[in-house]
C-alpha cells in the first residue's frame, strides 16, 4: 500500500511531467546505451556495457519509486481549507523570540520544498513545530542545538 502525500495541483504536474520524461526519453536512452555497449563485443569485458546496465537498473528504481509516489498523491483543494491553524499549504509568518526575524514560510508537501522561495516542508523540524498552531500561539521547533521559539504572527492561504 502507498503512502498518502498531498500535493498542488502544480506539484502534482511536476512530478507526473518528471516522470513522463523519465519514461519516453531516458528509458529507451538507456536502451540504447545498453544495445551500443552490447554490439562492441564480449560482455564478460565490457565495462561500457556493465555500467549501461547499472544506469537502467537505476533509472527503473526512479520510475518505480515515482510511480509510486504518484499512486498514493492527492491534490489539496485550498478552497476547503481551515485558515484558523496552520496546515499543509498555509503561508505563516513567524518571529524568533530569540534574535526578532521575522519569516514567512508557506508548508508544502516534501517534493515541493523549496527555502529559496519560501517553501518548507511540513515534515521538516520548523513544519512540524508550526503545524497545528493559531495566531498568537508560540511553536516550539527542537534543533540539534536546543530548543528555538517562534511566535505565529499571521496565517493565510
Amino acid at each position: 500500500m502507498s503512502k498518502v502525500s498531498y500535493y498542488t495541483a502544480e506539484g502534482l504536474k511536476k512530478l507526473r511531467d518528471e516522470l513522463q520524461q523519465l519514461k519516453d526519453i531516458e528509458r529507451p536512452r538507456a536502451s540504447q546505451a545498453i544495445a551500443e555497449a552490447r554490439d562492441k563485443g564480449d560482455l564478460s569485458e565490457n565495462a561500457e556495457y556493465d555500467a549501461a546496465k547499472e544506469a537502467q537498473g537505476l533509472l527503473e528504481m526512479k520510475i518505480s519509486k515515482l510511480e509510486e509516489t504518484l499512486a498514493g498523491a492527492r491534490v489539496i483543494d485550498e478552497s476547503q481549507m481551515d485558515t484558523s491553524k496552520v496546515l499543509v499549504l498555509s503561508k505563516v509568518k513567524i518571529k524568533n523570540q530569540t534574535n526578532g526575524m521575522e519569516m514567512t514560510y508557506t508548508l508544502v508537501a516534501d517534493g515541493e520544498a523549496d527555502l529559496a522561495s519560501g517553501k518548507i516542508s511540513v515534515n521538516s523540524p520548523i513544519g512540524k513545530g508550526l503545524l497545528g498552531k493559531a495566531v498568537g500561539d508560540v511553536a516550539e521547533v527542537q534543533v540539534p542545538n536546543g530548543t528555538m521559539k517562534f511566535d505565529v504572527l499571521e496565517i493565510s492561504r
